[in-house]
């Protein structure tokens, strides 16, 4: 009996050869030996994700570069005319501070998740959800209006033809992981509200008793949503 209980304790050694190299690689049982399962394929995701974004992002640069045609004005192009003047990029400002702001309620989400503070935390999550929505609604906004003015795929009033495909694929696809993201955190922030994760009541999306991982994860995707915003403002907006 000391014998078997001794053989369970003592630590796993590598074996030799090919099983070795199997070893190295069997992720389950060493980089991710303390991380659920939830959360490391969530960080998966996210760097499958940043290799999209980036492939966008480097398209798009590659493109404008590369034409001859002079590019369109995001300052002229993104104007909003208030008050009989036109403020350059003012839209876009605030759809930044928004999306800015939603980052900070769900850190304070995710904090009193940790707290096991349910209330609090539902609300937060709630608010996150809105403040993203009203980005997603300021952007259906700004695509109405560049349609209107004549913006196309393959086409615009103002310069290099590729300016309307770059702008609709690298937008549309931020905007549908905003929208994606508003519908589970109002989902998980539900599941908060009604207590699921302190009664580990079964369902998806739960965690094990007593646990808001699901918060946590909710949050690592929110502000990665937040930060491809910040590389887009600067690449697409500001350049």
């Amino acid at each position: 009996m000391a014998e078997t209980t001794l053989t369970h304790s003592s630590p796993m050694a590598r074996p030799d050869g090919w099983r070795g190299i199997a070893t190295d690689w069997a992720s389950d049982q060493r980089a991710f030996k303390n991380v659920s399962w939830g959360k490391a394929m969530m960080w998966i995701f996210l760097l499958s994700d940043t290799f999209i974004f980036g492939c966008f992002l480097l398209s798009y640069m590659t493109a404008r570069m590369s034409t001859r045609v002079p590019w369109p004005n995001p300052s002229e192009v993104f104007a909003l005319r208030i008050g009989g003047s036109e403020i350059p990029l003012i839209l876009i400002a605030i759809m930044t501070f928004v999306l800015i702001s939603s980052s900070g309620t769900m850190a304070m989400a995710v904090n009193f998740g940790y707290r096991r503070d349910r209330r609090k935390t539902a609300i937060l999550m709630l608010l996150t959800a809105a403040l993203g929505a009203t980005f997603v609604g300021m952007q259906a906004f700004e695509w109405t209006k560049l349609i209107t003015e004549g913006v196309r795929p393959w086409g615009n009033p103002w310069g290099a033809a590729q300016f309307g495909s770059c702008f609709f694929m690298i937008t549309g696809f931020h905007g549908t992981h905003v929208t994606i993201g508003v519908i589970f955190l109002i989902i998980v922030a539900r599941k908060v509200w009604r207590g699921d994760f302190d009664t580990g009541r079964p369902g998806f999306f739960t965690s094990r008793r007593g646990r808001y991982e699901n918060v946590e994860i909710m949050g690592l995707y929110w502000h990665f949503v937040d930060l491809v915003w910040v590389f887009i403002f600067a690449f697409f907006y500001l350049w």
